[in-house]
């Protein structure tokens, strides 16, 4: 503005970017305007949407631990109300361990494979993993049971895997696999059920 030698000629120059520029400015400040209010309003109802999974997530387990008459069905739909949402595959995990205890086994199969194929999380994969493998061995799929086992690579669970092969090399009739299994499991962290299983075998 400094340019300019009088007050006049700065409100001239003043009108005249003004009318240049004034309409950009006002729709910047409406768009920047609008923006933020439309980012606030989504975080709302993202947080909002999370509280009321959580609450709806806390129901359907309080059902599932009470196996009540329509806490399958529950589960289910909520299931496939929140797919891609980290309550759906802990509410998966949780109806396969009823579905077991209500001798559904192959329900069962199904919500862990569904959980292995929804989550990346590395605490539940073994653990889904381990479950599958439980269940195919008592289906006396022990070939399947084993594979799904050689999935599992976290260090924290070479011990509970190896323990977990030999169990079911053993229900296969393998004792010999069964007890090098065991051995290392034992290697890797021992338990008195563990000693047990290897004193039965030495017998």
């Amino acid at each position: 503005m400094n340019d300019y030698a009088t007050e006049e000629q700065q409100v001239e120059a003043i009108k005249s970017w003004w009318q240049e520029n004034g309409k950009a400015v006002v729709l910047g400040a409406v768009i920047g305007l609008g923006g933020l209010w439309g980012w606030r309003y989504y975080q709302s109802e993202v947080h909002a949407a999370k509280h009321v999974a959580s609450d709806s997530y806390t129901q359907v387990v309080s059902a599932l631990d009470e196996n009540s008459k329509d806490a399958v069905a529950e589960a289910k739909t909520f299931i496939d109300a929140n797919k891609g949402s980290q309550y759906a595959v802990l509410t998966a995990l949780q109806l396969a361990k009823v579905q077991v205890e209500n001798q559904d086994l192959n329900g069962a199969v199904e919500q862990l494979q569904w959980v292995l194929n929804n989550t990346k999380d590395e605490a539940i994969l073994p653990l889904a993993t381990t479950r599958l493998a439980r269940i195919y061995a008592e289906q006396q799929k022990f070939d399947e049971a084993l594979a799904e086992l050689k999935k599992v690579t976290v260090p924290s669970w070479k011990s509970k895997v190896a323990e977990l092969r030999g169990d079911i090399l053993l229900q296969k009739g393998d004792i010999t696999g069964a007890r090098e299994a065991y051995v290392e499991a034992q290697q890797d962290g021992s338990s008195p059920a563990l000693q047990m299983k290897l004193d039965d075998l030495a017998q």
